[in-house]
């Protein structure tokens, strides 16, 4: 009789498994763990090095606990204006409005408490908006109607969300449970070339101006002028341009480079004593969108102490109409490769998109974003909390920094009549299409 090799499990064969105590735990017997998500190895060791979806999901569970997850721009407030006319009695947010018209048929809604409160999302900046056709009109006013939409929106619903205008304002509401909610004015044009404007936004709670939109403004060159065929309008920031830096920095507020062209990028960071931020763009080395950031901008944030803030819109993250969770991460790493870990954040743009990437569909997803990450051993837990908020905050602590330092050198606000170059040749890059 041909004698029979004894089953091997985990690698053991079964008299060895008798051999064990039984007071042992029980092996846990699965294959080795190749980095996809789902898999897991057969140690405590592989466990740690993120093999199980779900006990990455804990982990990063557990860091958001410790550490706010910023997200760094939502057009929510433009899709109330767009459905509702601002009109809030109609405006059920902590509902599923999944399940309610007109969002639930719409593609541009992702978001409502519910789901932000899954996402664990634990600070969110709110876009006050105007398109651009409103530039030399009533751009002003809009965004006036916008920035008090959100401040009315966040008094709805004290129990869940708090008006926020500092990073310690940040770090405090994550710690009662709360949605910190900020301001952030997208487009140079809402300020109607006007200093004045700019402050008083700033006194309403405003903590980010994004210098332009898809238009020119008369100071600044957008992004459209850096696509082929296109011409710059003044070749990036005008010397009003960089008086508005000047003066935001003057302010305590952030300068966001979303949306302007290659040379404003790197005017403005010639130009700001404070670190600036990328709202909601991705990397030009992956999808070469003129919305995204070239590697040689890249290393001057690094440089500057800024940070870019990734978005999820698939026209930016794979160049066509389709995206998955994993192109996002392609995204985060080339940034973290090429500007470090301290200089890369979120701001997926959501409800100002009509395409999501499949794994990233609306604002519960933050979570499952983070453990994919996990299963590289490039990512820890501590860099799973710099993306998520540290590196926000520490860009928000700086910017607030240079505003104190210049307060104590009794810098005064600028106060300097709009040069004639800055009012003439209104040319416009008009656009349209999603807002992101």
């Amino acid at each position: 009789m041909k004698s029979r090799k004894l089953p091997k499990v985990c690698g053991l064969n079964c008299l060895t498994l008798l051999c064990i105590p039984l007071v042992l735990p029980i092996l846990r017997c699965t294959a080795v763990g190749t980095g996809s998500a789902g898999s897991s190895s057969s140690s405590g060791s592989g466990r740690a090095n993120g093999g199980d979806f779900d006990y990455r999901l804990q982990r990063v569970r557990n860091v958001l606990k410790e550490v706010p997850l910023i997200d760094g721009h939502n057009d929510l407030p433009w899709n109330i204006r767009k459905f509702l006319k601002n009109q809030l009695k109609d405006f059920h947010f902590g509902s599923d409005l999944r399940e309610m018209a007109p969002w639930s048929s719409s593609a541009w809604s992702h978001t409502d408490l519910r789901r932000l409160k899954e996402g664990m999302v634990s600070a969110q900046f709110w876009s006050a908006y105007a398109p651009c056709s409103s530039q030399h009109l009533d751009a002003v006013q809009l965004t006036l109607e916008q920035i008090d939409l959100i401040r009315r929106l966040v008094h709805l619903y004290p129990h869940h969300m708090a008006l926020v205008t500092s990073a310690a304002g940040i770090e405090q509401t994550h710690r009662t449970g709360k949605i910190a909610s900020l301001i952030g004015v997208e487009g140079g044009h809402a300020i109607g070339t006007s200093l004045s404007v700019l402050r008083m936004f700033y006194q309403l709670g405003a903590r980010y101006l994004t210098l332009t939109h898809t238009c020119n403004t008369p100071w600044a060159d957008c992004c459209k002028v850096d696509e082929p065929g296109k011409y710059p309008h003044i070749g990036g920031l005008s010397s009003f341009g960089k008086l508005v830096v000047k003066e935001m920095n003057r302010l305590g507020m952030i300068v966001d480079l979303s949306h302007v062209s290659v040379p404003t990028m790197l005017d403005a960071l010639a130009t700001s004593q404070a670190p600036l931020i990328f709202s909601h763009s991705s990397a030009h080395a992956i999808c070469n969108s003129s919305r995204n950031v070239p590697d040689h901008v890249l290393q001057r944030i690094a440089t500057n102490g800024g940070l870019v803030m990734v978005a999820f819109y698939p026209h930016f993250v794979s160049c066509s109409g389709q995206a998955t969770l994993h192109d996002v991460v392609d995204h985060i790493n080339h940034i973290r490769e090429v500007a470090g870990i301290d200089h890369v954040g979120i701001g997926a743009g959501y409800d100002g998109v009509n395409l999501v990437p499949k794994g990233l569909e609306d604002v519960s997803k933050y979570p499952h974003l983070f453990a994919t990450l996990l299963e590289s051993d490039k990512w820890t837990e501590a860099d799973i909390a710099k993306l998520a908020g540290r590196n926000f905050l520490r860009v928000f602590n700086e910017v607030e920094a240079v505003r104190d330092q210049m307060d104590l050198l009794r810098v005064q606000p600028i106060d300097q009549s709009i040069p004639a170059e800055d009012i003439m040749g209104r040319s416009y890059c008009r656009y349209q299409g999603p807002r992101t």
